[in-house]
């Protein structure tokens, strides 16, 4: 199983508008971020989690030729506002796309893009996005992929954490309750949330990301959902070991 970082960014991305870059070195390419997204892939099965508003561009420099499903964590703009770029890949695949989301998600995602939902008069037609719901209620699987989900307090609204195998992704979390620390027990490796230095009321920052890790103890840990606050070399110089900043392009293989 490969693990493809499309995107490691905060909501706004870095730069952010304005050619913003704060605390993060311009001349280093791995600080430039799109908003948050990872693909999770096998030789059968190509999975997406989340479809950021960079979405395309996402694809195209990682080569995608094959997506068999999209997963969501949440249904905030950063993370599903390239929806309606679905539509490139009803072509690619010749048929309509499974997503999967819980009900809280599907609702919004519904309600937001409803043209997306509804049925085709032709199945080889694609005038706009056609996909298919499929409400998250326990672990299921795409393809030859075992998702296990688990809940995530995201300040206000509630968001996904997913384990597929040896490895978990945890984006857009402030608190996990005990059913979830139970499911992240023997992670290999965890890509976990730290959206900047200091506190933040939904976000984990880096100081409550580390101590998660340090609690779960996984072989390697990436973070992601950074803002301009997060240099990559300055983190790098700081961070244990074992902990590293993600950065968009990155694979990660797994056993």
């Amino acid at each position: 199983m490969r693990v493809r970082i499309l995107g490691c960014g905060g909501s706004g991305g870095v730069p952010m508008i304005g050619n913003v870059w704060g605390d993060c070195d311009p001349n280093e390419p791995r600080n430039r971020r799109r908003r948050a997204s990872i693909l999770v892939e096998t030789d059968g099965t190509s999975v997406l989690i989340d479809t950021g508003p960079e979405m395309r561009e996402q694809l195209l420099d990682a080569q995608v030729t094959r997506i068999d499903a999209v997963v969501y964590t949440h249904a905030h703009a950063d993370h599903a506002h390239g929806i309606d770029d679905l539509r490139q890949v009803n072509w690619m695949n010749h048929k309509p796309l499974p997503v999967y989301a819980d009900t809280v998600t599907l609702s919004q995602l519904q309600e937001k893009f409803d043209y997306c939902f509804k049925p085709q008069d032709r199945p080889d037609w694609f005038p706009r996005p056609c996909l298919v719901p499929h409400t998250i209620t326990g672990p299921f699987t795409i393809g030859d992929l075992t998702f296990i989900p688990f809940h995530q307090d995201h300040g206000r609204f509630p968001s996904m954490g997913f384990r597929i195998g040896d490895f978990a992704y945890s984006t857009d979390v402030v608190h996990l309750d005990e059913k979830a620390w139970a499911v992240l027990e023997g992670v290999d490796t965890w890509i976990v949330d730290a959206t900047r230095i200091e506190p933040h009321p939904v976000h984990a920052h880096l100081d409550l990301a580390l101590s998660w890790i340090e609690r779960l103890k996984p072989r390697r840990a990436y973070l992601t959902h950074m803002n301009h606050q997060m240099d990559y070399r300055s983190l790098m110089a700081m961070l244990p070991p074992g902990v590293e900043p993600a950065y968009d392009g990155l694979v990660l293989e797994m056993a």
